[in-house]
């Protein structure tokens, strides 16, 4: 097994010519939801993509301890963003370095025999749900910023988005042809969702921010739920037991047009420096030959 790829492919010349099509995807379209809602969101995100069981058991059993975000927060947050920003503003290059840093990570990552919940990394579903929760987050940071989508650009969007599931191993055509066809995947996969105990009690430490290692205040605490439960679906809100009332809906949305509007009035460089900045490092990595991860 090549752990680069996680697929015995070597010498497969079809494979290794897709993959670089797949890489050189242009990201145009998907450049334009590079703002600070991506950020803003990004718990929320993780909250989503963890719903689904497999992939919550996969990242709360890792033995990958350097990636863990309780053990190594700094470099778990450098490598999420760091991926964020190679599928949304970097080039061919960064995204077959980037899968192959992922792959190799992932490939530690699965159950053991008999397991309750079974899970591998480089299952083609899981992927495919991830990246799906990638794409929803990345849609929505745009219509917050700039409102619906619509026409060509909706459809370009959509179909650049794919990437964020084959920088992984994500088959191709395991993403929805199209935009309808993906929200009827979507709605498919919802309704199939479950958060058990441990997972939620995993994910309110997360929401909590128990991976800092100090006690911060409650007040900041409690605002910081809000905005994680504002950033959700009404769906994942009632997964984690998460309460919101019309009041809270109310103080989120002023929140909400105002970071809508001071998004608008920023320059392309400010909207885009925190996945910016994490850009240049994986290139500086790249030409150092360190690692990615």
């Amino acid at each position: 097994m090549d752990m680069d790829d996680g697929v015995d492919d070597r010498g497969d010349t079809r494979t290794a010519k897709r993959r670089s099509e797949l890489d050189a995807i242009d990201n145009s379209a998907l450049r334009e939801a590079v703002n600070w809602f991506v950020l803003a969101a990004g718990t929320s995100n993780v909250v989503m993509q963890l719903s689904r069981r497999p992939v919550a058991y996969g990242v709360m059993e890792s033995r990958v301890v350097e990636g863990n975000l309780f053990t190594n927060p700094k470099r778990r947050a450098r490598t999420t963003v760091a991926y964020l920003a190679v599928v949304m503003l970097g080039g061919p290059d960064e995204r077959a370095a980037m899968r192959r840093a992922t792959n190799r990570s992932h490939a530690q990552v699965r159950s053991e025999a008999g397991a309750p919940v079974a899970y591998h990394a480089f299952d083609p579903e899981l992927q495919t749900w991830v990246a799906a929760c990638l794409f929803k987050g990345a849609e929505d940071a745009y219509v917050r910023a700039h409102g619906p989508m619509h026409g060509v650009f909706r459809d370009e969007f959509y179909r650049q988005s794919m990437a964020f599931g084959t920088t992984l191993q994500m088959p191709p055509e395991n993403w929805p042809a199209t935009r309808d066809a993906f929200e009827a995947y979507w709605r498919e996969q919802v309704a199939t969702l479950e958060v058990d105990d441990a997972t939620r009690e995993y994910l309110t430490r997360i929401v909590r921010l128990e991976y800092l290692g100090r006690t911060l205040p409650e007040r900041v605490l409690r605002y910081r739920a809000r905005l994680v439960a504002g950033y959700l679906p009404p769906e994942f809100r009632a997964l984690m037991h998460l309460p919101w009332t019309d009041d809270d809906q109310r103080r989120f949305d002023r929140f909400d047009r105002r970071l809508a509007r001071l998004t608008r009035a920023m320059p392309r460089r400010v909207r885009e420096r925190p996945l910016a900045r994490q850009l240049t490092d994986v290139r500086r990595r790249l030409a150092d030959g360190r690692p990615l991860f």
